[in-house]
């Protein structure tokens, strides 16, 4: 019989205040610190480094940078280095050695406008091939970039001559299961969503959710591609099996009105890709576990193979602020440490339990 206590918990462990607002929280690999990037209210970037220490956040590092950062990815960092690569208001990539953080190891104007979303891959031991960064922005555009090749990125996908340009609101890498593969899917302000495929150069698929969408990301980067979740305006999160793909069908997917308001982030967990968070504009955490179905594809009336997409059950769901939880994630190591932060100036740190039982 399911009890109340049997069901994962998250358990608040740290809040700490912080006097800027932060725009994303990650994790140090292979340590029990955590970086925070944001903007201070003069205008000025700020990056900040924090120690979990007996229950306390201890600030170890920090440094304020010209302009306010966006967004920040490990995912092309090797173990040994962990070098932090981050996007900023005024289009700038740079990646940072956080032993010595007051210059980039690497900068390179990436966009025209604000870069709203990053995303890493080869790095960490995650992902066959280069390690390589992607970065969506404002101007429209999403580029790759290799920190091997300075200037100029090794993938533009921007639109076409006379197409209206979109903002880019959220960019993930996946499919990077062997040298030669990978994807970038990408989501926009108008509700697209666009599967890039970086080993033909080609748009692999598109799809409109009717909403902006706020959050992609694959279940994991470094498998041939199984799932995706993209988080939109409206409260609603679409699922696509993405081990299908019909020719006019594309991919098959179910969708969840979970939050009251924007859907801001999602992530899976590390351990088990068929569990997953989303964060909402309500100060909420939703704790969610896909079930596939008996089985993941059939036959159309032409014979083609068509995907059949799986059911979403809500685990746990508590708020954690009144502001909007702008970014999560999970600890790669500790199985079920959340770090989330919010536009309420404060970073939290999360313990979420019995993972491993559901």
């Amino acid at each position: 019989m399911s009890t109340p206590l049997s069901k994962p918990q998250i358990i608040s462990h740290i809040q700490k205040r912080l006097n800027y607002t932060v725009f994303d929280s990650k994790w140090i690999p292979c340590s029990a610190k955590f970086v925070c990037v944001g903007n201070f209210a003069r205008g000025t970037g700020v990056m900040q480094i924090y120690e979990v220490q007996q229950g306390e956040a201890q600030l170890i590092k920090e440094v304020e940078k010209p302009k306010p950062i966006k967004c920040a990815t490990f995912g092309a960092a090797s173990l040994q280095q962990r070098h932090i690569a981050t996007g900023d208001f005024d289009g700038n990539l740079n990646i940072w050695n956080l032993e010595v953080p007051e210059v980039p190891v690497y900068s390179v104007k990436a966009h025209k406008e604000i870069v709203n979303s990053i995303d890493g891959v080869g790095g960490l031991g995650i992902g066959d091939g280069a390690p390589e960064i992607v970065t969506g922005s404002r101007d429209g555009t999403v580029k790759v970039w290799d920190h091997r090749q300075r200037d100029s990125p090794v993938v533009n996908m921007e639109p076409v001559e006379g197409e209206t340009k979109r903002d880019c609101w959220t960019v993930a890498f996946g499919h990077a299961y062997n040298d030669q593969d990978r994807c970038v899917c990408a989501g926009y302000d108008n509700g697209d969503i666009k599967l890039f495929d970086l080993r033909n150069m080609s748009l692999r698929w598109e799809t409109n959710i009717k909403n902006g969408v706020c959050c992609v990301e694959f279940d994991r980067k470094d498998i041939n591609m199984n799932k995706l979740v993209a988080t939109s305006l409206e409260g609603k999160f679409h699922i696509f099996d993405m081990r299908t793909q019909h020719p006019t069908k594309g991919f098959a997917s179910v969708s969840e009105k979970a939050h009251k308001s924007t859907i801001w982030q999602v992530r899976h967990l590390p351990q088990n890709r068929e569990i997953f968070m989303t964060a909402g504009g309500a100060g909420n955490l939703h704790l969610w576990k896909y079930e596939y179905p008996a089985k993941r594809s059939k036959k159309d009336s032409d014979g083609v193979d068509v995907g059949v997409a799986g059911t979403v059950n809500l685990l746990q769901n508590v708020t954690v602020s009144t502001q909007p939880i702008a970014s999560l994630d999970w600890n790669p190591d500790k199985q079920g440490l959340l770090l989330c932060s919010g536009f309420d100036q404060t970073v939290r740190v999360h313990i979420v339990t019995k993972l491993n039982l559901v």
